[in-house]
């Protein structure tokens, strides 16, 4: 019996691209043939992980970028910065429909893993007789308050943006703020191509297989269960990927190239005591002001720690810092500055790090989870307040930065004074560090033979190849 073989289709942005990445490795380790479509800006990191022994295939696509007005720079998700590129962009997605079809009915595939931001993909893989399963990349908790915010909108029974509301039907009493909720969840469908490109992900999520998700059972078991049995949907929690056994030969390089000489960071994380150093990074798309970057940067010199702090491409202006705080930092040691790309696991899982300030990016939140560290949260948009509440309420191994609002660019309004408070108290806390380390150890465990995890891949495998056995292709 020939070996099964599975399609992969990431969306066009580093958070979404990086996990399908590291689950395609997953599969591969299990004897399952892989294969990644990819546009061109994504590829190298793929092509990294041939050229270290993994067997891994990969096509290259094009983003039709003439063909929907896209200008030819526009390759990422995170470079699309006006409404009429987001228009354009969408365009462009759906546009990829022939030539992804093209190649299953070319390589026959068993099976086609995409992303969600690809709805047409459940009935392109109907059309030649194969499951498709769909990638959200986020965990448990997100989507079950996700389904029932859709469901029963409770934001609507309430009198102003900061009265709370309770989301109904979940494991845990989760209140939120109409401030903190997604605007494509508040809006109608009607309004903007990309709420309308969600409206279509979730009614064709509906009809595909069923969904893969980058978790395991022990780190969200009720929302896992919820999902599964009150939600009635078919998943699988196979993760957390990053801990494959065939990952990247050199631990802690996910994604782009490094802005700093990662020998230079860890030396300078050597010099420091155990669980002395907060690290500070808010992902590859949020956009912060420059008067939020000033009061981050007096927040954490106020919190009296150690800190590394990570400043996107885009925000880097010589203007924003405060008066004499890069001197200080450096003629001190108290602080380590990053602009550009950094080696986030590398730095997480060294001893030194204490806490970890994250903007709960579902990425960032499973690899503070793997690396036992606890987390000073601040969601700013997608899923990340659903993703705060399980560190802080459910898991208890963070603290809240204390934003209220959704935004996805210019963000502002938390003050130093909330920033320096919120690392204090983590750093305070050797219980959320002894919480955290145990679900670094179940982490562990769920991936390896015999885990939650692995069986869950096992038993999705076996499904997959009970399937591909005398499937046929309709022309």
């Amino acid at each position: 019996m020939s070996k099964l073989h599975l399609f992969f289709l990431p969306f066009m942005a580093h958070g979404h691209m990086i996990p399908m990445l590291d689950m395609a490795k997953l599969f591969t380790s299990r004897g399952v043939k892989t294969t990644m479509i990819s546009t061109l800006a994504f590829s190298d990191p793929i092509k990294k992980a041939q050229e270290s022994g993994i067997d891994i295939g990969l096509i290259i696509i094009t983003l039709p970028n003439q063909e929907s007005g896209l200008p030819e720079y526009i390759q990422r998700l995170d470079q699309v910065t006006t409404v009429d590129f987001v228009r354009k962009f969408v365009k462009a997605i759906s546009l990829l429909q022939e030539p992804v079809e093209r190649l299953i009915k070319q390589h026959s595939p068993d099976c086609l893993v995409s992303d969600t931001f690809f709805p047409w993909t459940t009935d392109s893989a109907a059309k030649f007789g194969i499951p498709r399963l769909v990638f959200h990349g986020t965990g448990y908790l997100a989507r079950c308050a996700s389904e029932q915010m859709r469901l029963h909108k409770p934001f609507k029974n309430v009198s102003s943006d900061s009265e709370t509301f309770t989301l109904p039907c979940l494991p845990h009493q989760l209140k939120f703020t109409r401030t903190q909720i997604s605007p494509f969840d508040l809006r109608r469908r009607s309004e903007g191509e990309f709420a309308e490109l969600i409206f279509r992900s979730r009614e064709a999520d509906r009809r595909s297989y069923g969904v893969v998700v980058n978790s395991f059972y022990e780190l969200e078991s009720g929302y896992a269960d919820h999902y599964k049995n009150f939600l009635g949907i078919k998943a699988w929690n196979i993760g957390p990927f990053l801990l494959c056994k065939d990952g990247d030969k050199e631990k802690g390089r996910r994604g782009r190239e490094s802005a700093i000489d990662e020998h230079e960071c860890l030396a300078w994380l050597d010099s420091k005591k155990p669980y002395s150093v907060v690290y500070a990074c808010f992902g590859s798309m949020a956009s912060c002001t420059q008067v939020q970057l000033h009061e981050i940067a007096l927040g954490l010199e106020s919190s009296g720690q150690d800190f590394i702090w990570v400043v996107r491409d885009i925000d880097i202006d010589d203007f924003f810092m405060p008066n004499g705080f890069e001197e200080r930092m450096r003629s001190s040691e108290k602080g380590l500055i990053i602009r550009g790309w950094a080696p986030q696991m590398l730095i997480l899982d060294h001893p030194s790090i204490g806490a970890f300030v994250t903007h709960c990016g579902w990425n960032s939140i499973l690899e503070g989870v793997c690396a036992g560290v606890p987390m000073v949260t601040w969601p700013m948009f997608a899923e990340q307040f659903f993703n705060e509440k399980l560190v802080t309420e459910v898991l208890r191994v963070g603290v809240s930065v204390g934003n209220k609002r959704w935004r996805t660019v210019a963000i502002e309004g938390v003050g130093r004074e909330a920033v320096s408070e919120a690392v204090r108290r983590v750093m305070a806390a050797p219980e959320m560090r002894d919480r955290a380390m145990c679900y670094r150890e179940m982490a562990r465990k769920a991936v390896d033979e015999g885990g939650s995890s692995y069986n869950d891949l096992s038993a999705l495998i076996q499904e997959l190849s009970t399937l591909s056995i005398g499937s046929s292709y309709c022309e």
